[in-house]
């Protein structure tokens, strides 16, 4: 079995902002995937659900994200899950908009999900997947960033980006990451026009 968490805050107050996008990448997993109804477990919501034969449950913390860990460790307690079976959706300011990157264990880079997760966990080495959602410019306007919802003109690459992580979920089921973020790549791989033959050359929301 599989514990796959979503990191964001709860409440329609936070629903669309690019610190839930965590959320938005369990949440359309289950709805691609005919998981069951949401129930109330472990101090978050958890549904349950098959990908590709494999027993997968999802979570969102509903903590709030500098807590988030203290779901994450309840849930993995009671369903003894080894690190290796826990995996992390989380938004990352230092990737573009749009890219993912899966990663075995690591720094925290400021991100309060992940330093909770860390400190209940006992340990940095479960598995993250890193959702891009750019950085500001400067570190005065993290927070405003990431507390802020997506701009319209940003769904342009954010719906079929989790259409194609919630297409992809299986093979990170099956541990295969790196077929995981070629099958996102593919997915989310703008369409090129043809080439013309004379082209030229404080908040306990926050992080």
């Amino acid at each position: 079995m599989k514990l796959f968490v979503g990191l964001g805050n709860p409440g329609e107050r936070y629903a669309r902002q690019r610190h839930n996008v965590g959320f938005m990448a369990v949440e359309r997993i289950a709805s691609r995937h005919g998981f069951g109804p949401w129930r109330t477990r472990f101090q978050g919501q958890l549904a349950e659900g098959l990908l590709d034969g494999e027993r997968v449950l999802l979570l969102k913390p509903q903590t709030f994200m500098n807590e988030s860990g203290r779901s994450i460790a309840e849930a993995a307690r009671f369903h003894k899950l080894p690190l290796a079976d826990i995996v992390v959706f989380h938004d990352e300011l230092d990737l573009a908009p749009g890219k993912v990157r899966v990663k075995l264990g690591g720094g925290t880079a400021g991100h309060n999900g992940l330093r909770s997760t860390d400190a209940c966990l006992g340990s940095k080495d479960f598995k993250r997947v890193r959702i891009g959602i750019g950085h500001p410019g400067h570190k005065d306007r993290v927070i405003g960033h990431v507390l802020s919802d997506f701009h319209k003109v940003e769904q342009t690459w954010l719906e079929p980006l989790l259409d194609a992580i919630a297409d992809a979920a299986p093979l990170l089921a099956r541990g295969d990451d790196a077929a995981f973020m070629n099958r996102v790549a593919l997915l989310t791989q703008p369409s090129r026009p043809e080439r013309s033959l004379r082209s030229p050359s404080g908040d306990p929301a926050a992080r």
